[in-house]
């Protein structure tokens, strides 16, 4: 082939490269870009994967059910490993991609990014839930009500249904932030007058024998002990307590304990690793669980069928929290839309920010509505308890709000 019919060819592949381009864009409406840093594999990995598996389902039935028309969301999901330099190094190549709405996922990381938020100006949906975040910022918007208020409801729900004294109560904590965070909230709660007296706080290492702690808490008549840490340090926990019998058969049972806890400490994962010592378990949410039927955990299990995840992911409380966060952005990006207004960062804080009163938004996935203000960056305030009976988590009672959480803030 001689140069002058090689430039030609290479001339008109051009024009095909450019015309197809040009075409696909003109097709598929406007593409928004969002990103999600997260611990898919290393510690925390147990919630995060299934996490990733929600956000990422519901963006693509989003796009192909065409949610926004022919407009689409484009969200690229990296694997932190739960590392804070890695989740930064994220951020900022996702800030270069052009993203307009950032989801994020571990306490550390997200105390460690709000400067970096507040000066992009960017809405943050975390899967951190750490009452802690909000301090000092004006971008994070927490999915659900924080650990704090998960912890001090059940205190809550302890003092009302302990029978006879004041009931004794343990608090068993993750040894960091995530896990340290509510303690100061319910022990002020508790100088607030709320009706327990808290004998300890424990901070777990990595122990593979409770036996020694368990003791020493039936030794000190701790009846209750409430969980804010992570699965596994939980299921050890009670696994140890039913080999010594000394698991309540029934809530509040004398000279037992009953165990309790917040979000990231139960769901039907706890149950996969603990089998019947979870029974009796107390567990509070504000998400949906797939052992109770309902509208919602018809629709999670339909996505998750939809697009052929297993049955641990499918069932999972984070698999509908990663659900939940995506369908909280893509609902923004619609009414932006709806607007007439510009999707950008500027305009989907604004969409957030009005999230409330008769613009409330209820996802499927959860136990209450989203409600967002600018002096409210807690979506959903109501909350779930469930326990264990033969071997499901079922709901106990109706979906609370805190007493106390609103005395002391």
């Amino acid at each position: 082939m001689n140069t002058k019919n090689l430039l030609c060819l290479n001339a008109l592949l051009v024009l095909i490269v450019m015309f197809t381009f040009t075409s696909s864009v003109h097709a598929g409406g406007n593409v928004y870009k969002l990103g999600l840093s997260l611990a898919i594999t290393g510690p925390t990995s147990d919630a995060g994967n299934p996490y990733s598996k929600g956000v990422e389902d519901y963006f693509k039935f989003a796009n192909e059910t065409k949610i926004l028309g022919e407009d689409t969301i484009d969200c690229t999901i990296r694997d932190d490993q739960y590392k804070n330099d890695i989740t930064k190094r994220n951020f900022e190549d996702f800030l270069d991609q052009g993203i307009v709405l950032y989801l994020n996922y571990s306490t550390g990381s997200t105390l460690g990014l709000k400067k970096d938020f507040e000066e992009e100006k960017i809405a943050v949906l975390p899967a951190s839930y750490h009452a802690g975040n909000l301090d000092d910022s004006n971008y994070i918007f927490l999915p659900i009500a924080s650990y704090s208020d998960q912890l001090v409801i059940l205190a809550e729900y302890v003092a009302k249904n302990h029978k006879g004294g004041k009931a004794k109560v343990a608090l068993f904590v993750h040894p960091s932030a995530f896990g340290r965070g509510p303690v100061s909230d319910v022990e002020k709660a508790v100088a607030a007058g709320l009706n327990i007296e808290l004998v300890e706080v424990v901070e777990h290492g990595k122990d593979l024998d409770n036996t020694a702690l368990l003791t020493r808490l039936i030794s000190k008549d701790v009846q209750y002990v409430i969980s804010q840490t992570v699965q596994s340090p939980v299921a050890t926990m009670i696994k140890d307590s039913q080999r010594l019998g000394l698991t309540a058969s029934s809530f509040g049972e004398a000279g037992k304990i009953t165990f309790m806890g917040a979000h990231y400490t139960g769901g039907n994962d706890l149950i996969a690793l603990a089998g019947d010592a979870t029974e009796n378990y107390f567990w509070i949410t504000a998400f949906n669980i797939t052992s109770v039927p309902g509208e919602g955990t018809e629709k999670q299990l339909a996505l998750a069928k939809l697009y052929g995840r297993d049955e641990k992911a499918a069932n999972s409380h984070n698999y509908a929290a990663g659900i939940m966060v995506a369908q909280v952005a893509t609902e923004a990006i619609r009414r932006a839309k709806a607007a007439g207004l510009k999707v950008n960062k500027e305009n989907l804080y604004k969409m957030l920010n009005g999230m409330n009163g008769a613009n409330a938004y209820l996802p499927y996935s959860t136990s209450g509505p989203v409600t967002y203000s600018e002096t409210d960056r807690a979506g959903v305030d109501l909350l779930q308890i469930y326990s264990v009976q033969g071997g499901v988590f079922k709901s106990v009672g109706a979906p609370l709000e805190s007493e106390y959480m609103k005395k002391i803030k």
